[in-house]
């Protein structure tokens, strides 16, 4: 079991000290995920990757705490990402009354096909609305491996599936993405 897993647990069954020794161990790999969001976003960009983690961070702190493990902390991680990135887009949109659209890349989807692709971050989030309708599961992997920057490994854990199974996922996520985004 991982320090970070251990910690995760103490801090659930009420130990507030054991924040304090988590959140240096998780804040390199909470930006890390960040970061690689947004390293592909247009150049107008005004959100930098501290101020993500730290809201995701002030999201997840503010409520009770509910993860099992390391992978499942990142997943809500990813998440409240998710979340962050969205709002940040919307206040944008609504600030340039439909202006230029903050985009970001489908990298970790992407990543086996080769495809580097911009896809804008409200449009991504309708769209990723419609597919967990669809298939549920398939969306979250997506999430996890898109907003958290999750590995396969990672991703089957938390949703208790094996990896072969996040890998058709996330195939047939991107397949449905592209086609809902076309």
């Amino acid at each position: 079991m991982s320090e970070v897993t251990v910690l995760l647990r103490e801090w659930r069954g009420g130990d507030a000290r054991a924040m304090d020794q988590l959140l240096p161990l998780v804040y390199d790999t909470l930006r890390h995920m960040a970061s690689a969001r947004m390293r592909q976003a247009a150049p107008s960009a005004t959100l930098q990757p501290t101020a993500v983690v730290n809201e995701a961070l002030l999201r997840m702190l503010g409520r009770d705490a509910d993860w099992n493990d390391r992978a499942h902390f990142l997943a809500i991680a990813a998440l409240k990402m998710r979340a962050v990135l969205v709002d940040h887009a919307r206040a944008r949109a609504a600030e340039k009354r439909g202006g230029a659209p903050t985009f970001v890349t489908l990298s970790q989807a992407d990543a086996q096909a080769g495809n580097d692709a911009g896809i804008e971050v409200l449009g991504l989030h309708l769209a990723l609305e419609q597919l967990a309708d669809a298939e549920p599961r398939a969306a979250r992997a997506l999430e996890m491996a898109y907003f958290g920057g999750m590995e396969r490994d990672e991703i089957a854990a938390v949703l208790g599936v094996s990896v072969p199974t996040v890998d058709r996922d996330l195939r047939f996520a991107k397949a449905w993405l592209n086609k809902a985004l076309a």
